[in-house]
């Protein structure tokens, strides 16, 4: 399975996308020892052409890339092919991973300019999602974010309303909840995040946190004043290639 599609057809065009390719990957080890995480290769594929290619598929050619771990890899990869047709911008992070909020709020500068939501997403996550159709929705909800889950396994998962908002977090190994609005019938749903969302980017000015820290806790810190949902989607493929043993589950999927 590869997400393919006519180019001809590129219902995102002019919507923009950043790829979270900073990551140490220390579940990637050997590979990581040596190389980023992001260019990990699933049938001879970088992870991170992959995503690239599956943005572009839908119109999103305008790309920011967080880099920290063999920063220099990623640049000259991209740059070696000619950014895959696109515009890619290199948001590098000097001193340190930043993670997935911060190395969002470091690339403000790039995405902040725009009243178009913008999509983002996680170098080492596969997927078949539908982006069009996660576009929309969030184009006819108009929450703060849209985040894509579905309910496959996973310790830590996002907890929401019957109205799919945002109401916590909730970690089955630990046993550690953390609910962060007060709704009427608190009957929450557990649901597992794809790593692709759909951000508004008014979201900048409102982010409290500064210099290293998760994503999900500023959606965590904002949802209680904020609407940000859910979008299910159920029948597609994710691969969450993190270990050796997830890329031959990634190749069976994607050729």
């Amino acid at each position: 399975m590869s997400p393919e599609r006519n180019p001809v057809e590129e219902p995102l065009k002019g919507v923009r996308g950043m790829i979270f390719a900073a990551g140490l990957g220390t579940r990637l080890k050997p590979f990581t020892d040596r190389h980023p995480k992001a260019l990990a290769p699933v049938n001879g594929k970088p992870l991170l052409q992959r995503n690239i290619e599956y943005f572009k598929s839908y119109g999103v050619r305008e790309i920011v890339v967080n880099t920290h771990h063999f920063a220099d890899q990623i640049e000259d990869f991209v740059n070696r092919n000619h950014a895959f047709g696109c515009r890619i911008v290199i948001s590098y992070e000097k001193d340190e991973p930043l993670e997935t909020g911060g190395g969002l709020l470091h690339a403000a500068p790039h995405l902040a300019d725009s009243e178009r939501p913008f999509l983002v997403m996680n170098a080492d996550i596969l997927t078949d999602l539908d982006l069009a159709a996660l576009y929309r929705h969030h184009l006819e909800r108009k929450p703060l974010v849209t985040l894509a889950v579905t309910r496959r396994r996973s310790s830590r998962n996002l907890l929401f309303d019957d109205g799919m908002v945002l109401s916590g977090w909730a970690n089955s190994s630990s046993g550690e909840t953390r609910i962060v609005r007060e709704t009427a019938e608190m009957n929450l749903q557990a649901f597992a995040f794809t790593c692709v969302h759909v951000v508004d980017p008014a979201i900048f000015p409102l982010i409290r946190q500064k210099g290293k820290f998760s994503i999900i806790d500023t959606y965590l810190d904002l949802a209680a004043e904020h609407r940000i949902e859910g979008y299910l989607h159920e029948q597609d493929c994710v691969v969450d290639v993190g270990r050796p043993e997830s890329i031959l589950e990634a190749e069976r999927h994607f050729h």
